[in-house]
């Protein structure tokens, strides 16, 4: 019984240390580049920092080129203040980042076929150390492409054909569990009665 308390405490205790040793990731995924009319539309843009402990001055600027090549900034942010400029998106654009300005995405409201295009995102971070002031540079480009319905999804049916074909399967395979069960049960029972007479 000692033993097991031991062996609990030591778990607990590697447990608790693990737990503080983890920390949150950042992982930078692509944008979606499909959007329906009507609907809203975030355009992601993932810029991880390594050491989030490092205070760093962020300004992002989101720019649209229509297909004609006409580039238009569209969108500011620097530090915590928030910028929709004039354009054709005025009014349609909300910041969708996250509070340590790893996540930089926005999002479109009410899409039209116009918002069709190039988004490109532009971020630019100043390091605050003592003695120098490095600065990081990142440009990621998004081909957004408007419909007028949203096209089907095949992952979702061949997900749905395959939990149907498994839910058969296990079925079936319970089914000769249970007739190989009852068998061998009713078989020891003969034979416990045999041995009986």
């Amino acid at each position: 019984m000692l033993t097991l308390n031991r062996l609990y405490l030591n778990t607990v205790a590697f447990l608790i240390l693990f737990v503080q040793l983890c920390r949150p990731v950042c992982v930078d995924v692509p944008s979606d580049t499909e959007a329906v009319i009507g609907t809203q539309m975030r355009l992601t843009c993932i810029s991880c920092m390594k050491r989030e402990e490092v205070k760093a001055r962020t300004l992002v600027n989101w720019f649209y080129f229509s297909d004609s090549g006409d580039m238009t900034h569209i969108y500011k942010y620097e530090n915590t203040k928030e910028t929709d400029l004039d354009g054709p998106f005025k009014g349609r654009l909300a910041w969708n980042g996250s509070k340590d300005l790893q996540d930089l995405s926005i999002v479109i409201l009410n899409v039209t076929l116009n918002d069709s295009g190039l988004y490109q995102c532009e971020v630019s971070r100043e390091f605050d150390f003592r003695f120098f002031t490095p600065t990081f540079f990142i440009r990621k480009n998004i081909t957004l492409t408007v419909k007028e319905r949203a096209s089907e999804d095949t992952t979702a049916i061949y997900s749905e054909i395959m939990m149907y074909v498994l839910l058969v399967f296990l079925t079936f395979w319970l089914l000769v569990e249970m007739v190989y069960c009852y068998r061998k049960i009713s078989k020891s029972d003969d034979q416990a009665q045999d041995t009986a007479y």
